[in-house]
Order: C-alpha cells, then sequence, then structure tokens
C-alpha cells in the first residue's frame, strides 16, 4: 500500500521531527519596537489574574519582517508591562502574524495570541515605517527617522512574557480544563540597532481596541537586526473563573462592536 500522508507516523519519523526542530539556524529579524508610557489604570485593566501591573505603565508595539528561507514573515505583537510574583514582563494582548503557519505552533503550545494580520516594516534612507493592520485598520503605527547607532548588548538579552493557555468549553461555557499560566522566556541576539526619532499612532479598531492604550510619554523607538530562541514552562494553573471575564482578548468576537470605543472628550 502507499503511503498514507494522514495516516500514524514512526517512534523513528517523530524522534527525527523533534531532532530537527531543536536544531533550528539563527533565524534574522528586522524590526521596529517602540516603547511609551500609559495610563496605569488602563494597563491594569487589561491584565488578567494573576498578572499584575509592573512599576511603570508601559506598552510596547514591536512589528518585525522575518528572514524565513523560502517563507517571509511578519510578525508583531502589542504587550503591557507586567509581574508574576516578582518577575517582570510583558502581556502580549495581540500578535499578528502574515502566515497561519506562523500561528498554530505558538497559539497551541505556549497560547500566544496569534492572529492573521498584515505587518508592514519598510525603510527608505533614514525614514522608516512600521504598522499593525487587521480587517484594512492600521491599528498601531510606527514612523520616524533613524537618528544614529546605539550600542549593541555584549551578550545575549532575556525577556519574558506571559500567556495564559486554555481551551473553550465544548458547550460554550467556561473551559473544558483549567487553564494555566505560561513563562516564555526568550534570548536575544541583536547584531545591529538604531534610535529613531519619531511617533506612534493609535487608530480606532473594534476588534484591536489597542487605542485604550494612549501613548502618554514616548519612551523610545530602536529598528534593529535581531534573532531569538525561546522556551517556555506551564508555571501555574489559574482561576477560570477569574480567567473568563478576559477571554474575548483571543478571539474576534462578533459582540465585541457592543463594546463601543470612549467618548470624546474623557482625557483619553
Amino acid at each position: 500500500m502507499a503511503r498514507v500522508r494522514y495516516g500514524a507516523r514512526t517512534e523513528q519519523e517523530i524522534a527525527a521531527a523533534r531532532a530537527a526542530g531543536a536544531k533550528l539556524p539563527d533565524i534574522w529579524s528586522t524590526g521596529v519596537v517602540a516603547v511609551w508610557e500609559s495610563d496605569p489604570d488602563v494597563v491594569a485593566a487589561v491584565l488578567p489574574p494573576p498578572l499584575k501591573p509592573a512599576p511603570r505603565p508601559l506598552v510596547r508595539a514591536a512589528i518585525s519582517k522575518v528572514d524565513l528561507p523560502g517563507y517571509p514573515l511578519g510578525a508583531g505583537s502589542v504587550a503591557v508591562a507586567a509581574t508574576h510574583d516578582d518577575q517582570e514582563g510583558w502581556y502580549p494582548l495581540v500578535m499578528p502574524m502574515t502566515h497561519e503557519r506562523a500561528l498554530t505552533g505558538g497559539r497551541e503550545v505556549f497560547g500566544e495570541p496569534k492572529k492573521l494580520g498584515e505587518v508592514t516594516v519598510e525603510r527608505d534612507g533614514l525614514t522608516v515605517r512600521a504598522a499593525l493592520a487587521r480587517h484594512g485598520i492600521a491599528f498601531v503605527e510606527v514612523r520616524g527617522a533613524v537618528e544614529g547607532p546605539l550600542p549593541l548588548p555584549a551578550e545575549p538579552v532575556e525577556k519574558l512574557d506571559f500567556y495564559f493557555k486554555f481551551l473553550p468549553a465544548v458547550d460554550g461555557s467556561g473551559f473544558d480544563t483549567d487553564p494555566v499560566l505560561v513563562h516564555c522566556l526568550r534570548r536575544e541576539k541583536v547584531r545591529a540597532l538604531e534610535r529613531i526619532t519619531g511617533d506612534v499612532v493609535l487608530r480606532e479598531s473594534m476588534y484591536d481596541p489597542v487605542a485604550d492604550l494612549a501613548v502618554r510619554r514616548l519612551v523610545e523607538i530602536t529598528i534593529g537586526e535581531k534573532t531569538t530562541d525561546q522556551r517556555g514552562r506551564v508555571v501555574e494553573r489559574v482561576s477560570a473563573q477569574a480567567l473568563l471575564p478576559y477571554i474575548h482578548q483571543r478571539y474576534d468576537d462578533p459582540q465585541q462592536i457592543l463594546d463601543a470605543p470612549p467618548p470624546r472628550g474623557d482625557g483619553r
């Protein structure tokens, strides 16, 4: 009988696939990162327990083009600073990716909030524009001019992200199993880094309402060439009841049309 590709793989094939995945070469990306301070109460409001606000109400937008061989990828994220126990890190709210292939592993393994979207990173001389878009709306846009080089870190930089991994219940009520909190530790190597003078534009989108995280003070904008490896671990099971009010962050729910933007003139 000819090989049935949907059939079971042998133990040797499974082991070979696992070994190949563990020996990936460095994959470099060119990306723009913008960090700003927002309103402390707004940042606190998006954090599911047991996450808590960090000392500063920071928001980070990362927008990159990844040099996958024969398969270029656009990847982005918008995250807020957070803490868990005594560890500081970032809690991503949305992670647009340009290909389905980039979604499945991150969502199913780590619980990353990845969604299909459009990612733009453009550089023309000293002029830079980067954007994240979904549903025809560029809900984050970073624009500016390269000011000059920044010193490179001598060693890989470690960064911590927090994710919640869960499965919505089959009957539509709650979860099938208890959700878990995942710590994902990334080691980032940098081979080029430059400072950008510019601004961050947040546009209203009912599906990606990052406009709520208003730019109160711009901290920095950079463009760089980086490669990253990551490893994750489950640190604890979390309260399903406490997490349930936040799971709409993960999905494009048609009922989000009821989540109207704040009226103008409220100070945001």
